[in-house]
């Protein structure tokens, strides 16, 4: 067998996954920011949106087992479009909702929508930094960052229309968003066929299995728990901040109300400059080392807002967790996807799941510790979390593989070891030096 590697890749096909990726964050960021006007078109109480938004997560990691059904049965790039028109379905439901019960029902669809994109757009991700030969994760994950910061602006400036009416036509909005990205890039996602030919270069079977038919490798599970629990813990730390920050601020800092968004502002601010920057580090220092480094910085800003009670330090450590959750999130999927190329849709599936995980711990665990030891305090419970992170991080490996012999799917193999040896007959490209990435 001979293992060949794709360094390009068509513009479009880049610019497609970018753009799901963004319609995602678009139509994520926008329903969180419409809350206050569906509340008041629906009468529904701040109870019941905690028990929706329960709700949600466990719907969306629903659709993210569902996702990873469409996509061994067809194609990620079905999972993908399918997931953006339930979203677009959802969100176009959600402003006909007058009361509660027809709200619950638009959600139902929307999360599930939300969980099959989640899981298909990094099924798309990956492969594509694998055919592309090079780091793009951050990039990708830098698109759904910046279209979130953007919906959440869309939805201040339509504010101005009144609360509820602005609610409804950024959801409209975000709606048509979610279709006609849908319907515009299905043409030119990665196909199936191009998945399973760069699955089947990077496979390898030994004589017994192939007379079997069986060529695929068995799930990592190790490597699946290990980068799943990174997934998980960055989002302890996402949810925390996200969840938390401005109440902090406000309630328990006394910062004044122009001052309190601004921990929020400061760490999604940071969470997009650290995954702008975040390809280009990892191909000159390697994904061990911007792992290690930002998650580092990560720990310090959440201890900064635990142990120092004063509202520019609190908003510095935000600042400072954003550059490790920016990084670590994308990285984390990165070298998920070398665990079992043969088996990627699966793995990016499972890997997902983590995420929801991860969100819902980091609402409740400082919800319940703010009435305890204080909420400040409690922000230590994600650094103490992420520190396994700054571990793990020589695991990340180096630069992303283009093929079995890169050295991040060798720390991949360290995790969950091949069942068989490469056999001398397979041509491997050669590794390559660190001036070379």
């Amino acid at each position: 067998m001979s293992v060949t590697t794709t360094t390009s890749t068509p513009w479009r096909t880049r610019a497609s996954v970018g753009a799901a990726y963004a319609a995602q964050g678009f139509g994520y960021a926008t329903v969180v920011t419409a809350l206050p006007g569906l509340k008041a078109r629906t009468g529904i109480d701040d109870a019941t949106i905690s028990i929706v938004l329960l709700l949600g997560a466990l719907l969306a990691a629903a659709g993210s087992v569902t996702a990873e059904r469409v996509a061994v049965r067809r194609s990620s790039r079905a999972a993908l479009v399918t997931g953006l028109l339930l979203q677009a379905a959802g969100l176009a439901l959600v402003t006909t909702a007058t009361s509660v019960p027809p709200l619950v029902g638009a959600f139902v669809v929307f999360a599930i929508g939300l969980g099959m994109v989640d899981a298909s757009t990094n099924m798309q991700g990956v492969l594509l930094q694998r055919l592309a030969g090079r780091s793009i994760m951050s990039t990708l994950f830098a698109c759904l960052t910046a279209a979130a910061i953007l919906a959440a602006l869309a939805q201040a400036v339509l504010a101005n229309l009144g609360v509820t009416t602005g609610a409804v036509v950024a959801l409209l909005v975000a709606a048509g968003v979610a279709a006609a990205v849908a319907l515009t890039i299905r043409g030119t996602l990665i196909p199936r066929a191009t998945a399973d030919a760069a699955a089947a270069a990077s496979a390898v079977a030994t004589p017994s299995e192939a007379g079997r038919g069986r060529s695929r490798s068995p799930l990592p599970r190790a490597g699946i728990w290990l980068f799943g629990s990174m997934v998980a813990v960055a989002f302890v730390a996402d949810s925390a901040v996200s969840s938390w920050s401005t109440v902090y601020l406000a309630d328990h800092l006394d910062a004044a109300a122009t001052v309190a968004p601004l921990g929020y502002a400061a760490y999604q601010g940071t969470v997009l400059v650290s995954r702008l920057v975040g390809d280009a580090l990892v191909r000159r220092f390697g994904r061990a080392k911007v792992v290690g480094v930002t998650v580092l910085v990560a720990v310090a800003g959440l201890g900064l807002v635990a142990l120092v009670p004063s509202p520019v330090a609190a908003i510095v450590g935000f600042a400072l967790t954003g550059v490790g959750v920016g990084a670590l999130v994308p990285q984390a999927f990165s070298v998920a996807g070398e665990l079992a190329p043969d088996r990627l849709d699966e793995v990016i599936a499972r890997i997902n799941l983590f995420n929801y995980v991860g969100a819902m711990l980091g609402a409740v665990a400082l919800g319940l510790l703010s009435e305890g030891p204080g909420l400040g305090p409690a922000f230590l419970i994600p650094a103490l979390l992420l520190l396994p992170a700054v571990a793990v991080s020589p695991r990340f490996g180096g630069a992303p593989a283009t093929g079995p012999a890169g050295e991040a799917g060798a720390a991949a193999e360290s995790v969950a070891p091949p069942t068989t040896p490469i056999s001398a007959s397979t041509e491997v490209p050669p590794k390559r030096g660190r001036s070379g990435r």
